[in-house]
């Protein structure tokens, strides 16, 4: 067994501030991935950036809530909030693509239609992961997965967090989780996908500054972790991060060089999760 870490900046392509910690991070500090949004604000910024850094393994961060749709309004109305963007509310989406075949077609399409746009970057497509997690919703897994199976990514992010000691929070909400969970692993391996063993950044979404990721590292346990974060360099007026996201913090936590030599020294390797399916594949 080995320590291996893919560390993964989420919601690349929303903003320039966020495109720029990510250049400087994976040139500078120990960002090994990246989560690309498709039709927002910054993606084409993101684009050009990503083709210049060819060791960056660049995933589709599946866009279905708080965020601009790709298709046209009218192909994707029942997704939308009345400003004619994803909607925010997560919980009534969920319940109506569970119930209604007309939203999981509009679902579907607007997935589709993401996947295709990154294909058309011509970046490799390193993993698949969505905004807020949305892809643990068991309806969405389901069209989630065959769309990832036919464009070539070899992995999904499975987005469990083991609970923390003396948290009741999080240990409540990795039981919750835990079933669906499963569910996913035993998938995405028929499937032939890999995942990740566990992630952290749920916990503490927003808050990975050099402490807390500096804790990560010591406790980081045996197997393939996925540590996400959501750097930027600075802040930004239209559609910003939540308003408690420390994103500077995270940034500069990610080209820390004392968190990067403590990496070194305790033996941990940053990997990728193409790295980690051809690790796989050779070991048969």
């Amino acid at each position: 067994m080995s320590r291996r870490l893919i560390v993964t900046a989420d919601d690349f392509g929303r903003a320039v501030p966020i495109n720029e910690a990510v250049e400087d991070a994976h040139r500078n500090g120990i960002l090994t991935a990246a989560s690309l949004m498709m039709g927002q604000a910054a993606t084409a910024d993101a684009i050009e950036r990503a083709r210049r850094l060819p060791t960056l393994a660049v995933g589709l961060h599946l866009t279905l809530v708080d965020g601009a749709p790709l298709l046209p309004t009218l192909e994707v109305s029942d997704l939308l909030a009345a400003d004619g963007r994803l909607t925010r509310r997560l919980v009534d989406l969920g319940t109506r693509l569970y119930l209604s075949p007309r939203i999981r077609r509009q679902a579907a399409a607007e997935m589709r239609a993401q996947f295709e746009a990154f294909r058309a970057t011509g970046l490799p497509l390193a993993h698949v992961d969505s905004h807020h997690h949305y892809h643990l919703h068991p309806t969405v897994f389901d069209l989630l997965l065959p769309l990832a199976v036919e464009f070539g990514a070899p992995a999904i992010r499975i987005p469990w967090e083991p609970p923390r000691p003396g948290s009741i929070g999080s240990l409540v909400n990795g039981l919750f989780h835990l079933r669906r969970v499963l569910r996913m692993r035993r998938q995405m391996a028929k499937a032939g996908l890999i995942g990740n063993d566990r992630v952290f950044g749920i916990i503490d979404s927003g808050a990975m500054d050099a402490n807390c990721l500096s804790q990560r590292v010591d406790d980081l346990p045996e197997g393939l972790s996925e540590l996400y974060t959501h750097p930027a360099t600075r802040g930004w007026d239209e559609h910003p991060l939540p308003p408690t996201y420390r994103s500077t913090e995270e940034y500069a936590a990610l080209i820390d060089p004392a968190i990067a030599e403590k990496i070194r020294q305790a033996g941990i390797t940053l990997t990728t999760f193409p790295q980690e399916a051809a690790r796989r594949r050779r070991r048969g």
